[in-house]
């Protein structure tokens, strides 16, 4: 198995810490509002490296953190006079409720800042006795000209740093690029005590503390988005080996972009869509297998037909999936061998799809596999082969190479019992139910414009009754889908 790391710029083989076991860091969301679709790529991405890690064998220790201390979560928090901690407690919520309907399994620990300041400041302490930190009125900034390898992450040196900076000006740092390991409390923020008076920490020293706490130095996999790899997961690297005199981590992995008409989408720029708001208009599996239909490190224009051809493709795999069924249906393959022509294409995808996984985790190649076998599945099942003992057990074997696809891409929902679910197609652009729940809000508004309280509540109120829950926002109403 090879991983492109970012620390090389190339393809490196896979060979962890501990023979056997893959330990793995995510970066998580701020939780100052809901995701978008750009914050989900990674967390959609890195739980399908997880699945198939643990698809190849590998016990898998996998950590991603929630940033719930941040000067965006404390700006979102005044201006809707709420606490920062329970207004990101409350997104953290929702980010589940995101992450789950796009089938993304729970991290084995979601460590948040908030409950991991003695590691924080413990390991600013340790910079600062080291001498890669100093402390000014209550700040405590880390030193970058200290490290020697200061940029090797992200290969730029501290001169280009200078020259491409916009960084605020602030005369007391040693160096324009020092950033702040611990920030002094100002007033109405949230703020612990520490040796140099209250504060609450930076984001850089955040997610190096908590990786460190569970993995310890030298894990294996590191990822996040590619905006991330400068200044954060640089900055991570220098106070991480500063601090342990160790290497910190393994393999960098990053994702490319979502773009919007070739522009990254993100909420600077206002041209973000919100994961809650494409989930009303598309199936979580359509938007699943969208995001894996590309190779993670390039780009992904968010585009509504290839939403809609994604769901199209999804249904024309549950459909083969159906006829599989049917033909299985009270059939016992015994110990019959199983057809040779379908067995022996079978195992031909098996290998081509763990070949596409195996170099650098091409889900685009991968997802392809599964096509390739809902086609040799169709081919099969009208032939006469196919409902002999012999054809039984290779359909039976199909299934379950089904199964095992699906149990890496996670592109089609499964019930508890971890059966694939046939009974609903996948191809929503729901015009019908769109225009009717727009009719009823459309009336809902009319009531509240002639003052009628009653009648506007109650339509809110039927409408939650039947799985319909409307969100009053300052842009409009919205409506989704209770689960």
């Amino acid at each position: 198995m090879h991983i492109y790391n970012t620390k090389s710029g190339k393809k490196e083989e896979l060979i962890p810490r501990e023979p056997g076991k893959v330990t793995m860091y995510v970066c998580g969301p701020t939780t100052y509002n809901y995701i978008h679709l750009g914050n989900a790529r990674p967390v959609v991405f890195f739980d399908t490296v997880r699945r198939y890690l643990k698809y190849k064998g590998y016990e898998v220790l996998y950590i991603q953190n929630f940033t719930d201390v941040d000067d965006k979560i404390i700006n979102r928090a005044r201006e809707e006079k709420d606490d920062p901690l329970a207004l990101a407690a409350r997104y953290i919520e929702e980010y589940f409720r995101d992450a789950d309907a796009l089938n993304v399994m729970r991290a084995d620990i979601h460590p948040r800042v908030s409950e991991h300041m003695t590691e924080i400041i413990d390991m600013v302490r340790t910079l600062v006795d080291k001498g890669y930190a100093y402390a000014v009125d209550g700040d405590v900034y880390y030193d970058v000209h200290k490290f020697e390898g200061y940029g090797k992450l992200s290969g730029r040196t501290l001169e280009d740093m200078r020259a491409g900076a916009r960084v605020d000006v602030d005369e007391r740092k040693h160096h324009p690029m020092d950033f702040a390991l611990w920030k002094s409390a100002k007033p109405g923020e949230p703020a612990w005590d520490s040796p140099w008076g209250q504060g609450r920490p930076g984001w850089h020293i955040e997610c190096s503390a908590m990786s460190l706490k569970y993995l310890g130095t030298n894990f294996d996999v590191h990822g996040g988005g590619f905006d991330l790899i400068f200044p954060h997961h640089e900055n991570e690297v220098a106070q991480s080996e500063a601090a342990t005199g160790q290497p910190f981590v393994r393999y960098w992995m990053h994702n490319g972009f979502i773009t919007i008409n070739q522009e990254k989408m993100s909420k600077s720029l206002g041209n973000f869509f919100l994961v809650r708001e494409i989930l009303d208009k598309f199936k979580p599996e359509v938007v699943r297998f969208y995001l894996l239909s590309t190779h993670y490190r390039s780009p992904l224009d968010f585009d509504d037909e290839k939403l809609t051809a994604a769901g199209k493709g999804l249904e024309r795999l549950r459909t083969s999936l159906r006829l599989l069924d049917e033909v299985l249906a009270g059939r016992e393959p015994g110990d019959a061998t199983p057809d040779a022509g379908l067995a022996v294409r079978l195992d031909e995808l098996r290998s081509q799809f763990e070949t596409a996984m195996d170099d650098d985790f091409n889900t685009a190649l991968a997802t392809g596999m599964m096509f390739d076998l809902a086609r040799d599945i169709n081919s099969f099942l009208p032939t006469a082969n196919a409902h002999t003992p012999a054809g039984a057990a290779a359909l039976q074997k199909a299934k379950e190479l089904f199964y095992a696809f699906n149990g890496v891409l996670g592109v089609l929902k499964t019930d508890e019992k971890g059966r694939i679910l046939l009974d609903e197609p996948d191809g929503e652009d729901d015009s019908l139910v769109e225009k009717l729940v727009q009719m009823i809000i459309q009336m809902r508004q009319d009531a509240r414009k002639n003052k009628d309280w009653a009648a506007a509540d109650g339509i809110r109120d039927r409408l939650k009754e039947i799985g319909i829950v409307l969100e009053d926002t300052p842009s409009g109403v919205r409506w989704k889908k209770q689960r």
